[in-house]
């Protein structure tokens, strides 16, 4: 490989937990609070706690790996050195439908947050802007990136709590402190077990992310060690925030009745806190965009770049890092380019086939540890098959099940996508006769002992 540039180390826990969470966006759990609530029928900490521990399992299964092959590529790289090079393709094609378009969809959620509120805007400007600042800071860094995200969350998860304590006042004012103490947010009002499963499917959108992670691995100090311990504290600290504010904001209104459920967030804002603190809150979804796209973008370029460096990807356009920056610049203009369709795509449309991909490089990701078990099994180094077996199995029966939720057009054009990636693969190998080309074995080794 002809590029001498690599990506800088500089990134410690912190700042990996840090981003992760900007990923995640703990702020969506207010945001599709009366969605979940409504399919729930009141039993919104329910959905969410299920969701935690069905996440945690995959969660494990990237920490075995990304402690396993601490490169850049998430995914498509664990796949391709476990089980095989066209399917790692395959994954990575899949997963680029997650990460090459999730950006674009933060970046049109946050255009239409202040267009609704500045309607004299065009909404095609605020995209633009929220295109350009974000490209700009994950261009020059992802240090200067991380400093950005850790000041945008502190504030978004200020609110969070004053959300939580204005709820908190609000059930206290009704019912004293016992107030605070109810089963209802878990056995809702008329909550059912398959609309409680249900609405699992759709909070379990909320942790995608938490694999978001592994995409830094070479801009991380330590990383066997680091990349590991911020996927499972992401997933349980996103978690975990989840579950209190749903329970939170479950007392203050019971039941999954609601005038509108797509702004039931922002009604209950207006209800505990009143007209200034809706517009507070109002204010802090419109930066989780924000922190969620520079987050978003930084571990899509990461991605491209992986394939770009292995040769799947145009090696030219997406395999090269800028020597001043130290960052795939190519990779993260690609993906603001992309952000441009947002002008003209509306948020249901858009955000349909995302999750498609997701799933299906959860599920191969889980798969790939038990290869990988079974691979050290035979060399003679035994690994514990509850962590490297049964929870990776536990992990695909529950994603499994959470990709059979999505909706047919998100079947329709995530299926539609993998063809395009296979003729792609078939043209590239010759028929499938040879495996796509990846980054020789002395750079990966390289790069996997560097710390």
């Amino acid at each position: 490989m002809s590029n001498t540039v690599t990506l800088s180390r500089t990134l410690k826990l912190p700042s990996l937990v840090i981003f992760g969470l900007a990923y995640l966006t703990p702020l969506i759990v207010l945001g599709i609070f009366g969605v979940i609530a409504s399919q729930t029928g009141g039993a919104s900490a329910s959905a969410y706690l299920i969701a935690l521990l069905a996440m945690l399992f995959t969660a494990n299964s990237y920490g075995r790996m990304a402690a396993a092959y601490p490169t850049a590529g998430s995914a498509y790289t664990y796949v391709r050195r476990t089980i095989d090079g066209r399917v790692g393709f395959l994954v990575g094609w899949a997963t680029m439908l997650d990460y090459l378009f999730l950006p674009m969809v933060i970046w049109l959620i946050g255009g239409s947050y202040l267009q609704a509120q500045f309607p004299a805007v065009p909404m095609p400007l605020w995209i633009l802007g929220f295109i350009v600042l974000t490209t700009v800071l994950n261009i020059i860094g992802i240090k200067v990136a991380d400093r950005v995200n850790l000041v945008l969350m502190a504030f978004q998860i200020l609110v969070i709590a004053f959300f939580v304590a204005l709820s908190v006042a609000q059930i206290m004012s009704h019912g004293g402190a016992g107030g605070l103490v109810s089963t209802s947010p878990f056995v809702g009002i008329d909550a059912t077990a398959a609309g409680i499963a249900g609405g699992a499917a759709i909070a379990a959108y909320s942790f995608l992310g938490f694999d978001a992670v592994t995409t830094l691995t070479e801009e991380t100090i330590n990383p066997r060690r680091t990349v590991p311990k911020a996927i499972m504290l992401v997933a349980l600290i996103g978690g975990g925030i989840f579950v209190v504010v749903a329970y939170a904001v479950q007392l203050v209104h019971p039941g999954g009745n609601f005038t509108n459920s797509d702004a039931a967030g922002f009604e209950i804002a207006q209800q505990i806190g009143g007209n200034l603190f809706g517009a507070v809150f109002l204010a802090a979804l419109v930066i989780a965009q924000f922190t969620s796209g520079i987050a978003a973008q930084a571990a899509g370029s990461r991605l491209l770049y992986a394939m770009g460096r292995d040769g799947v990807l145009p090696r030219s356009i997406f395999g090269r890092l800028n020597a001043r920056w130290h960052t795939p610049v190519l990779s993260i203009a690609a993906i603001a380019a992309v952000g441009l369709i947002a002008m003209v795509m509306d948020v249901a449309t858009s955000t349909s086939f995302i999750n498609f991909g997701a799933f299906v490089a959860f599920i191969m990701v889980n798969a790939s540890v038990i290869v990988y078990w079974v691979k050290e099994r035979k060399q003679g180094r035994p690994l514990n098959p509850l962590l490297y077996v049964l929870c990776p199995a536990i992990g695909m029966l529950v994603i499994g099940f959470l990709l059979s939720q999505l909706d047919t057009n998100a079947i329709v054009l995530g299926t539609s996508w993998l063809l395009v990636g296979l003729i792609i693969l078939a043209i590239s190998t010759r028929g499938f006769k040879s495996q796509p080309p990846q980054m020789d074995v002395e750079e990966m080794q390289k790069l996997e002992t560097t710390h």
